[in-house]
């Protein structure tokens, strides 16, 4: 991989033994398999246990996940956020455990739209719930540095399941929570 970065580097036509960029093939290949480490992980190891039974059947939502992914058409970031619900059937998952599978998945290589049911499917197969609702919302810099170069431009894609797709109120109701901007005071 160090190799490849330097043939970038001299396509680019910089001299990748000057002092800025000696290191730099090391330091890229470090940071790509960092923010790829999600290729690496399962939802087991992820999980550690971590799913309970309980009984209760009333929206649990976690927003406003921070997301750091890369495209996969150009490698380049994706920064936006993340917000999961899901009705439980009988089983619930630990809080921490729901920001996890979603920087799991955003640990790849990714589309938004990929990741967005990545994340619904991961929570429906592990807590059967009554239903799973995402909504990710980001900002591509492919589509902010280059190409169009539209800075401000924001994607949203969801993923509705079960309730969430098959009943308008449920959907609302979420849809009103992750929009609801809560104060502490």
């Amino acid at each position: 991989m160090q190799q490849a970065v330097r043939t970038l580097l001299l396509g680019l036509g910089e001299d990748p033994d000057r002092e800025g960029l000696r290191d730099t093939p090391k330091r890229v290949v470090k940071s790509l398999k960092f923010l790829t480490s999600g290729y690496h992980q399962s939802l087991d190891d992820l999980l550690n246990g971590a799913v309970f039974h309980e009984d209760t059947n009333e929206m649990v939502l976690v927003r406003d996940i921070d997301l750091f992914s890369a495209c996969e058409h150009h490698i380049l970031p994706i920064l936006g956020r993340v917000h999961v619900a899901y009705i439980p059937n009988g089983k619930v998952i630990g809080l921490s455990k729901i920001a996890r599978i979603c920087e799991m998945y955003a640990r790849r290589l990714q589309s938004q739209e990929r990741l967005t049911q990545q994340i619904g499917s991961a929570l429906q197969g592990l807590l059967q719930p009554q239903g799973v609702a995402v909504v990710v919302e980001a900002s591509h810099t492919c589509v902010v540095m280059r190409g169009v170069q539209k800075p401000g431009a924001w994607t949203v894609t969801s993923s509705m399941q079960g309730v969430f797709a098959d009943d308008a109120r449920t959907r609302q109701e979420f849809m009103d929570l992750i929009r609801h901007n809560p104060s502490f005071h």
